[in-house]
């Protein structure tokens, strides 16, 4: 009998390695926008932060996924790793010298995501290979709920640390967890990919086979492209708002960018997702996926709109938690609906071609979007056009074969 999932060595590496890396991530999120904004003063600067680093699973995404399921995945994941380590030193190196850029910290924020497409393409064709499909869920789900955790307590805890120290050194310390994750994965021995599998030389007519027939494969599945297109749109309205979150707390909530009401606002996002994580489990066993979203999206939408409109931070962070509940529980609820239905051989392409539509197109195009239109709309005439955007996403949602899906219960659920 194997051992428990978190009695599993060999998971047990992989969940350290990514919570530390998730640990640096999450700093690197919160101290790049403010250094920026620092640096700048200029909202559409700021807002390019976020587009910057949305941006390559646009660009990469599909192409992750194709050449992914073919390399080596345990050395993609460690090459990557040491690549990160090396990109975000560069930022602390340069403070110490005087020298930090805005330019050079966007091309950190672009670089730095880049390599985290093709790790990520390793990774969803890895967990598999750790854990077993029969133990996959229990997998995802401590990973979210760690990844969940960290969400809460990092933002709180740069919040306070970018009161005294320069947001260049909350990046040297992401180069650093990237660094003990490299040696953590180095650990893993069970094999992370098929070896007796045939592996062709790659060309370029085969991976843009492989491309095709994963999108083919998300198109022609009703359940799958609703969501996947509602995700897409989802994102598009929080991109365009994350994008402006400083510069919002700042300007209109009066917080700064530093201190303990800093933190928790911008924590208040994660305690949602956190909740989301934890709860999805559970409430499975009593709605269908098509069930959730439909019911998700309004809310989520409806409350954005609310606190869109809003001036005070403590009105303001509970609402966000709310908000960020019903938003993660439609985002984790498409991705878990997406890995139960895709066939084993296409899910790293399958997988990294969703997140790019709904990360790549939605949140960059948000993104980039809202630092376009903020000078003449203003700021908060752009966070409540953005809040709306969720609107398009109900309607795609109620219009779609979901809404068939849900009224006919689990047993049209199943064919979807």
């Amino acid at each position: 009998m194997r051992p428990t999932i978190l009695r599993d060595p060999h998971f047990l590496r992989y969940l350290l390695a990514r919570a530390l890396s998730a640990t640096g991530s999450v700093a690197t999120l919160v101290a790049l926008p403010v250094l920026v904004y620092r640096t700048s003063h200029d909202a559409g600067l700021t807002a390019l932060v976020a587009g910057c680093q949305a941006a390559p699973y646009l660009l990469f995404g599909l192409f992750s996924g194709a050449l992914t399921d073919r390399w080596n995945r345990h050395r993609v994941m460690v090459v990557a790793d040491v690549l990160s380590t090396l990109l975000l030193a560069t930022i602390p190196l340069a403070a110490l010298l005087g020298r930090v850029t805005v330019p050079h910290v966007l091309a950190v924020a672009f670089l730095g995501p880049t390599i985290g497409v093709f790790l990520d393409g390793a990774v969803f064709g890895a967990l598999p290979m750790i854990v077993g499909r029969d133990r996959i869920a229990a997998a995802t789900s401590a990973t979210w709920s760690v990844q969940s955790v960290l969400e809460i307590v990092v933002p709180s805890v740069v919040g306070v640390l970018i009161a005294v120290l320069d947001p260049a050194w909350l990046l040297g310390f992401d180069a650093v967890t990237f660094a003990v994750s490299a040696v953590l994965v180095s650990g893993i021995t069970r094999p992370l990919y098929d070896a007796s599998r045939p592996r062709p030389p790659l060309t370029a007519g085969l991976v843009l086979r492989d491309i095709r027939e994963g999108l083919a494969w998300l198109g022609g599945h009703a359940g799958v492209r609703t969501m996947t297109l509602t995700s897409a749109i989802q994102n598009l309205s929080l991109g365009g708002y994350m994008a402006l979150t400083v510069v919002w707390l700042d300007r209109v909530l009066g917080l700064g960018t530093e201190g303990w009401r800093f933190g928790i606002t911008y924590a208040a996002w994660a305690l949602g997702g956190l909740v989301a994580s934890l709860s999805l489990p559970r409430l499975i066993h009593f709605l269908t996926p098509a069930q959730i979203t439909l019911g998700v999206l309004p809310a989520g939408a409806v409350i954005g709109i609310v606190v869109s409109r809003l001036g005070t931070w403590w009105l303001v962070a509970p609402l966000m938690v709310a908000w960020s509940y019903a938003a993660t529980m439609a985002a984790i609820n498409a991705v878990s609906y997406r890995q139960q239905v895709t066939p084993e051989h296409l899910l790293g392409r399958v997988n990294t071609a969703g997140r790019m539509l709904s990360w790549g197109v939605g949140w960059t195009g948000g993104a980039l979007l809202s630092g376009l239109v903020v000078g003449p709309l203003g700021l908060r005439a752009t966070m409540l056009a953005f809040a709306c955007v969720q609107l398009v996403a109900v309607a795609v949602a109620w219009t779609s074969p979901l809404r068939r899906a849900a009224e006919a219960g689990p047993e049209r659920q199943a064919v979807l």
